[in-house]
């Protein structure tokens, strides 16, 4: 969770910084999580995130859009790598998927789920917002873009699906985080899970991204899970 926020952040800075220039960010972006086995550490595996920045364009200021887009790449570059006698992986070193983070794993790792940041929330859309940054305030107080929110959907192999909610202006014990199965190993076994069903809550684009989202998850869960790629 915590990497999630930390790409968040790091994707609202950058969105902030290339505002209004020729290389400009659309206000969403695609994470995925791959995990290696690494003995030193405490849980007994490594977590890898790649990610994927888009240049603001029509196509990738649309979430849902830009899911479905990105589910059709994927589809045509593992059909198109299977015709040749190859095996396509989403961190490349052809047709990658991605433009930053890890993407030299190794052959131990396995793909564990994807995600989205987005800079739009509940107070406004990215642009909406970012534009407000940079006009005069009446009362004299000038937001950064430290001051906004943002907002991250997760789904993991396991079925997990995970809502987050960057807010940094929250109460100190609110973590922003909803998630369709417990994520507290100790959490007693007849709670009751309010978000059980995570992708079905929500306004119409926010079911609408869960649902794209699934469908790219699932893509690449059903090619990936055949095995390492070679």
């Amino acid at each position: 969770m915590f990497r999630s926020k930390r790409l968040n952040s790091g994707h609202l800075i950058e969105a902030d910084q290339r505002y209004g220039t020729r290389h400009a960010l659309g206000p969403h972006a695609v994470m995925l999580f791959f995990t290696s086995p690494a003995a030193t550490e405490p849980q007994g595996y490594r977590l890898h995130t790649a990610w994927r920045l888009f240049l603001s364009a029509p196509e990738s200021d649309d979430l849902p859009r830009m899911l479905a887009d990105l589910t059709r790449i994927a589809a045509t570059n593992i059909a198109h790598a299977t015709a040749t006698g190859r095996r396509w992986h989403p961190l490349g070193p052809e047709r990658s998927m991605v433009n930053g983070g890890d993407m030299a794993i190794g052959p131990d790792a396995v793909y564990v789920g994807v995600g989205v940041s987005t800079l739009d929330s509940d107070d406004g859309r990215w642009y909406q917002l970012a534009r407000t940054l940079r006009e005069p305030s009446a009362t004299g107080h000038r937001r950064s873009a430290f001051d906004l929110k943002g907002r991250c959907y997760l789904l993991l192999t396991d079925g997990t699906a995970i809502d987050i909610d960057r807010n940094p202006h929250a109460p100190l014990h609110y973590d922003g985080i909803r998630s369709s199965k417990p994520l507290d190993p100790d959490r007693p076994a007849h709670w009751h899970n309010p978000h059980a069903d995570l992708t079905e809550q929500g306004d119409h684009t926010t079911r609408e991204v869960w649902r794209h989202l699934t469908a790219l998850h699932h893509t690449l869960t059903g090619h990936l899970d055949r095995g390492p790629a070679t």
